[in-house]
């Protein structure tokens, strides 16, 4: 299974999609080639060696010295160990934390020493996932997240936890969930750097104790149910078109008090509403691209006489 398929939302059913982001670490970036090569070259160096001294001392290399060579250089081999510049080496003795080796050289004693586990000391990204998790509103919820995280102490990681990594990525798991129980569906979808918060401190209180430090956590994705995207859709539609109307509102009563104003020009009241008809008039023409052609109508006799009984009064 690619790298790309296991670190993308699975359609399996959430509890074999939890396990398997949680088990599924292997490192793809780094290779122990030289490390292996290195072993390899140890092993038939030891062995040509004691092959050799037989041979000088009884002049014949018989089944029982093969045998004895390869015994000796399987213990050499158990002794010299490489570490490569990223790792750090739990090494016990006799069953008791000794020290912890590497990076580079370093070397054990036989059955008596062993190297437990290597830890990788580079920034892990480990993606987590919540699928159908409750908000406090009970609005079922997915989430896609990434967590960045080191392991800071070596001897921690070997003996405080069994699985760190396993441990690691359940934990970030449950705090999501926590994380996620205690917000509602609102402050989900709008405070994520604040759910990112909120997770790391919950990691943090935990991972502590295991010697890992946690880097930041960052969620990548909230899916939230179809219906209730259709439903804040038409809110979010709804409150923009009341502040638009809100808006056009205001722009009336600012123009109707310009109409009064020119209204009082004219000497009459009813001249303000019949401005702002010429008004609407004026606009649906120029939107349209259409012509006007002005008949006698009451609007424009309205006017006449508006402007008739001005000149009468003046005289």
């Amino acid at each position: 299974m690619s790298r790309m398929h296991r670190d993308a939302p699975h359609a399996a059913n959430d509890k074999e999609a939890e396990i398997l982001a949680a088990t599924s670490y292997v490192p793809r970036k780094s290779s122990r080639n030289g490390a292996t090569i290195f072993s390899i070259a140890v092993f038939v160096a030891a062995f040509a060696l004691v092959l050799g001294a037989v041979l000088a001392v009884a002049g014949r290399i018989g089944f029982a010295a093969i045998m004895g060579a390869a015994l000796l250089s399987l213990a050499v081999l158990s002794s010299v160990h490489i570490a490569l510049s990223w790792e750090k080496v739990v090494v016990l003795r006799f069953g008791k934390v000794n020290r912890v080796a590497g990076p580079g050289l370093f070397f054990t004693i036989p059955i008596i020493e062993h190297g437990t586990i290597r830890v990788d000391q580079r920034t892990i990204a480990t993606p987590f996932y919540a699928e159908n998790t409750l908000t406090a509103d009970l609005v079922p919820v997915n989430i896609d997240a990434v967590l960045f995280w080191v392991v800071w102490d070596a001897e921690k990681a070997c003996t405080e936890v069994e699985d760190y990594y396993a441990a690691v990525s359940f934990l970030a798991q449950t705090a999501l969930r926590e994380a996620v129980g205690r917000s509602t569906v609102a402050e989900v979808a709008l405070r994520r750097d604040q759910l990112d918060v909120e997770i790391k401190a919950d990691i943090e209180k935990q991972a502590a104790n295991w010697g890992v430090d946690i880097i930041s956590v960052k969620v990548r994705d909230i899916v939230l149910p179809d219906a209730l995207v259709d439903v804040m859709s038409l809110e979010a539609q709804a409150d923009r078109e009341r502040n638009a109307r809100m808006a056009v509102a205001g722009v009336e009563a600012d123009l109707a008090e310009m109409l009064a104003e020119a209204a009082a020009v004219y000497g009459t009241p009813d001249a303000a509403l019949r401005l702002r008809t010429m008004l609407m008039q004026y606009e649906t023409v120029k939107k349209s691209g259409g012509t006007v052609v002005t008949v006698p109508s009451a609007v424009s006799d309205g006017f006449v006489d508006a402007s008739s009984a001005n000149m009468t009064s003046s005289l």
